[in-house]
């Protein structure tokens, strides 16, 4: 396949970046989209030039490093992949395929295609984990958790906070990504002791941020590479009022 790359070149954080256009000659089908990068790569070091800086880690749909935008969609058309799985074969011959970094203000551009998504570290350090005294690890059948519950808490678990949520909504809002965090562990009893200081630790942590705010159109959950719900977001605004109330008659 011969393919023409339009692809976003930043030098560093407060450079201004552009788009550059490189061929991209002889790639398989079979290749994945990273591998088609890194093919392009070889030719431009061998050519003397400055390889197109990617983020990339486990390349099987897992850490969600890979985060492209691939024709303006995060981690390209296809549902429920991230970026490592989108394979050429999915491409045309002679297509012209635009890659950028995720767009959005909390995630500042670090160099080319990779963006810094620490907010998310830190929104998760304000109050992503129990801290109070659980106990030793026990038989996983020794406390009784209903089917639904179960069910729900892995749904929301499975998040691996790419940012593709972020990404694909117009006002760059991360509140599916802060509801499966909230909601993994609201779900559980491990997680009741905290749980209305968590949510209220998480959602002002990811205000202060600069996340835009949810206008429910949910290009979120079509972005999202596990399929996370946005029912959980629904959950989440429902915790977040009981934990506004509870404080104020604190």
């Amino acid at each position: 396949m011969n393919l023409t790359l339009k692809v976003w070149r930043q030098s560093g954080p407060n450079a201004r970046g552009s788009i550059e256009t490189h061929e991209a000659r002889d790639i398989p089908e079979e290749a994945s989209f990273l591998e088609m990068l890194d093919i392009v790569n070889e030719r431009i070091v061998e050519e003397g030039g400055e390889p197109i800086h990617f983020d990339h880690d486990c390349r099987e749909g897992i850490c969600g490093v890979c985060s492209l935008t691939i024709n303006g969609v995060p981690h390209g058309k296809d549902r429920g992949v991230t970026t490592c799985q989108v394979h050429m074969r999915k491409f045309k011959d002679g297509d012209t395929i635009w890659i950028e970094p995720f767009r959005a203000n909390p995630f500042p551009v670090i160099r080319d295609l990779i963006v810094d998504r620490g907010a998310f570290d830190r929104i998760v350090a304000a109050g992503g984990y129990v801290d109070v005294r659980t106990g030793a690890a026990v038989d996983a059948n020794a406390i009784p958790i209903p089917k639904d519950d179960a069910e729900n808490s892995f749904d929301a678990a499975a998040c691996i906070g790419c940012g593709a949520c972020v990404a694909s909504c117009k006002n760059a809002s991360a509140m599916l990504f802060v509801a499966a965090k909230v909601s993994h562990l609201g779900h559980l009893p491990q997680g009741q002791p905290e749980r209305n200081k968590r949510v209220l630790a998480m959602v002002r942590q990811m205000d202060d941020e600069g996340f835009g705010n949810c206008t429910n159109q949910y290009e979120c959950e079509a972005a999202c590479p596990k399929e996370i719900s946005v029912d959980h977001i629904a959950r989440m605004n429902r915790d977040y009022a009981k934990a506004v109330v509870a404080e104020q008659f604190s």
